[in-house]
C-alpha cells in the first residue's frame, strides 16, 4: 500500500508511529515488523526516501503502508561502490531541504505522530523539521563519521539533543553519544528473529545436516577486513584447500573485486541472501568469521551463535557483556598471529560438538520482539 505525500488519505485518529528511515535497511525494517507485531491495533507507517537501488533487495511488501519523500532509487548507481556512496551522500545533501519540507508537510497533515528516525541522516531530517522523534543512529554514525568531519559532528550533536530519546545497540555507542552530544542513550540490542530462526531449525533438523561450512558473514568493504580472511586461509599450511563461503549485506565493488582475485575456484560468494537462507547456512556452519576494525553490536554475530556456530572475532567491547552461554561460542583471535585461522578452526571443531541452548538472559537480551518492548515507553 504505497502513497505519495500529495495524495495521502485520512488515517484514523490515533497516536501514529512513523518509521522515518531507508526502507531497504534490514535493521529498520526488523524494528518496524516488531512494532507491527506488538501493536496490531496501532497506526504504524513507513516514511522513506529509499526503497531499493544500488542492487539492494526490496524489503517492503504490498501490505506495508509506505509514504514517500523524494525517492532517490532511480538516481543512484546500479551497484555499490565508493564512488556510488559518495554520489548517494551528495544527492542526499542536495535534496535535504526538499525532504525537510515534505516531512513538515506530512507532519502538518498528521500532527498526532511520533517518529522513529533510524540512522543519523533521518535524525537530521526529524530535527530540521522539528517533529517529535526517537533516534537510533547506526554504529559508524557515532563511532567513525563524527571524528572525520566537524560539520557532521555538529549536525549530529544538535539532532541527538533534540530527540525525545536516543537508542543505541552497545555501551560503546552510548559512551560516544555522551561524548558527542552530552545525551544519555538507552541501550537496546539489535534483536534476532527467534521465531523465524526456530522454523528454519526445525526444517534443518529433519534433513540431518552436518556442520562443515566456514563462513564470512560481514559486508564486503575494507572495514570488515575480508581480504585478511582469504589471505590467511591461502597461507595456511593445514587449511589452504578449505573452501570459504561468503555472504554480505552490502559491498564495495572495488573491494569485492580484490577479494575475488584472492579466492580459489572452490570458494563461493553468495552475496546478499534472505534471512531464512542465512539461517540455513548458519545451521550448517562450523566457523563463522567476523574481524572488522571497528564494531558496535553485530547482529549477524549473535545470529551465528544462536544458530549453533562457533564465531571467530577480533576483540570489541560488546564481547565483554555477552551472556555466558554466548561467550562460550566465541573464539577471540589476534590478527598478528600467523596461525589464527588454523587455531580458530581447531577451536570451532571442539565448540560445535555441543549444541547451543540459549539461556533466559540471552533470550531476554536478543529476542527482537522482547528488545522492542524496551522502546514502547519511548513511543508513548
Amino acid at each position: 500500500m504505497e502513497h505519495h505525500p500529495e495524495d495521502l488519505i485520512s488515517l484514523p485518529h490515533a497516536k501514529q508511529l512513523v518509521f522515518l528511515c531507508g526502507a531497504r535497511d534490514y535493521h529498520a525494517m526488523d524494528w518496524y515488523r516488531s512494532a507491527r507485531l506488538l501493536f496490531p491495533g496501532r497506526n504504524i507507517v513507513i516514511l522513506t526516501d529509499l526503497i531499493a537501488g544500488e542492487g539492494f533487495k526490496k524489503l517492503i511488501g504490498d501490505q506495508d503502508p509506505v509514504f514517500y519523500l523524494v525517492v532517490l532509487d532511480s538516481f543512484l548507481f546500479k551497484t555499490q561502490s565508493k564512488v556510488g556512496n559518495l554520489w548517494r551522500n551528495l544527492l542526499k545533501f542536495v535534496v535535504f531541504p526538499i525532504q525537510v519540507l515534505l516531512l513538515i508537510r506530512f507532519s502538518r497533515r498528521y500532527p498526532d505522530c511520533i517518529y522513529y528516525a533510524h540512522s543519523m541522516y533521518y535524525l537530521w531530517l526529524a530535527c530540521a523539521a522539528r517533529v517529535p522523534f526517537v533516534g537510533t543512529p547506526q554504529g559508524s554514525d557515532i563511532l567513525i563519521k563524527p571524528y572525520k568531519s566537524t560539520l557532521y559532528r555538529i549536525a549530529s550533536a544538535l539532532s541527538l539533543r533534540h530527540a525525545e530519546a536516543v537508542t543505541v545497540d552497545s555501551i560503546k555507542m552510548a559512551s560516544a553519544v555522551r561524548d558527542i552530544a552530552g545525551v544519555t542513550a538507552v541501550v537496546v540490542q539489535n534483536g534476532i528473529d527467534i521465531s523465524a530462526l526456530k522454523k528454519v531449525k526445525e526444517a534443518m533438523d529433519k534433513s540431518n545436516n552436518q556442520r562443515n561450512v566456514v563462513l564470512s558473514i560481514r559486508a564486503m568493504t575494507p572495514l570488515y577486513r575480508i581480504e585478511d580472511i582469504v589471505t590467511r586461509r591461502n597461507l595456511s599450511q593445514h587449511c589452504m584447500s578449505l573452501a570459504l563461503l561468503f555472504i554480505h549485506p552490502f559491498y564495495d565493488s572495488e573491494y569485492l573485486a580484490r577479494v575475488h582475485d584472492l579466492m580459489r575456484d572452490y570458494d563461493k560468494d553468495l552475496g546478499r541472501v534472505s534471512r531464512d537462507e542465512m539461517y540455513s547456512l548458519l545451521f550448517q556452519t562450523k566457523l563463522a568469521i567476523s574481524i572488522p576494525s571497528s564494531d558496535s553490536s553485530p547482529r549477524s554475530v549473535y545470529e551465528a551463535i544462536f544458530c549453533g556456530a562457533a564465531v571467530a572475532l577480533t576483540y570489541h567491547p560488546y564481547v565483554d557483556v555477552l551472556p555466558a552461554c554466548m561467550k562460550a561460542r566465541v573464539i577471540l583471535i589476534d590478527l598478528e598471529s600467523k596461525s589464527w585461522f588454523d587455531d580458530a578452526l581447531k577451536a570451532a571443531e571442539q565448540i560445535t560438538q555441543t549444541p547451543y541452548t540459549p539461556s533466559n538472559d540471552a533470550l531476554d537480551t536478543f529476542d527482537q520482539v522482547r528488545s522492542f518492548r524496551i522502546l514502547t515507553s519511548l513511543f508513548a
